[in-house]
């Protein structure tokens, strides 16, 4: 492991953003893409930290996290469905096939928990009990287990600018997706949620919620309803949350806290200043940063069984020099 002493000298030098010779940059929360010939994409992930749907800082090597441990779940799941990957040519960078995103992101939840505004436990603690177009029974505690994982849509971005709900039947009455589509991406978002909790096992983590983004490929024929791919990322510590599985049991039963292992710690850090992405954004030690960046090079190494093998620094210089290996700057 990385020692907190150097993270924290790193902590300047954090991958802020992306300074690439290449034209149509495009730039997201912590992704950044350029657009290649072919029907391809260059996908730089950051090491931009979101979260209540606003950057907070950054922390080293989470970029390279992100885009590794997503390129190692995007090939333990591709029997289940197609990715948009085709290589890695850097620790922060992928080259993807280009694909028209799903205007709905895809949340499955395995248990009732949450500190955001759209988590089922902050809505049920508020007194809801029909949540995402599901009833919910009284007495449940926060952090139980459901009977079986649920889907719980939200708009991307919304016109407030942060997600907005949505049940499942919404998705297709309001027009976002056609019944078909819909289907087929709920039965691939629940399968490739239960191959996470089954391989997160086994790693001693317990796959709590994720995220999923869909993507049409284009069709080689010409017409509308190209392929169906999973695309973004799959089962980080940005888009999904992870709780030590040795420990979750004895916890649960003494009303404790589950212990995480992804970006959690700081949605609560922020969250006991009554900080939920509202008004002015609180000041944090450098401890909170360097602790964050420990967190996700300790999930990449549980979750894949590989030793994390850090990436240099500066990151711009670096990406450019593989980059300009296959001759694309």
């Amino acid at each position: 492991m990385i020692s907190r002493e150097k993270l924290l000298e790193l902590l300047p030098h954090a991958f802020g953003e992306s300074d690439l010779p290449l034209p149509g940059r495009e730039v997201g929360k912590v992704r950044e893409w350029y657009p290649l010939s072919d029907g391809k994409r260059l996908i730089v992930t950051t090491d931009r930290l979101s979260a209540f749907d606003r950057i907070l800082a950054k922390v080293p090597y989470k970029g390279q996290v992100l885009n590794q441990l997503s390129a190692w779940w995007f090939n333990q799941t591709q029997s289940i469905i197609p990715n948009h990957l085709i290589s890695i040519p850097d620790p922060n960078a992928a080259i993807v096939t280009e694909a028209e995103p799903l205007l709905v992101e895809v949340i499955v939840r395995g248990y009732i928990s949450g500190v955001t505004t759209t988590a089922l436990w902050y809505r049920y603690n508020l007194g809801e009990r029909e949540i995402y177009g599901y009833r919910f029974p009284e007495g449940l505690r926060k952090n139980e287990r459901l009977p079986e994982p649920i889907i719980t849509p939200t708009t991307k971005g919304g016109p407030s600018g942060h997600d907005e709900r949505l049940t499942c039947a919404e998705v297709v009455s309001k027009g976002i997706l056609d019944a078909d589509t819909w289907e087929q991406v709920q039965s691939a978002a629940l399968a490739v949620f239960k191959r996470g909790q089954k391989l997160a096992q086994k790693a001693g983590l317990v796959l709590v919620d994720t995220k999923y983004e869909f993507g049409r490929a284009p069709d080689p024929t010409g017409r509308s309803g190209g392929q169906i791919l999973l695309i973004d990322e799959v089962h980080t510590p940005d888009s999904s949350r992870f709780w030590k599985a040795d420990s979750y049991e004895s916890r649960f039963a003494a009303g404790q806290e589950p212990e995480n292992f992804d970006k959690e710690f700081v949605r609560i850090a922020y969250a006991e200043k009554g900080y939920r992405g509202d008004g002015e954004i609180p000041s944090m030690p450098d401890e909170l940063w360097a602790a964050a960046s420990e967190r996700y090079i300790t999930i990449y190494e549980m979750l894949t069984g590989e030793t994390f093998a850090p990436g240099s620094y500066p990151v711009n210089e670096r990406l450019k020099a593989n980059l300009r290996k296959m001759d694309m700057v």
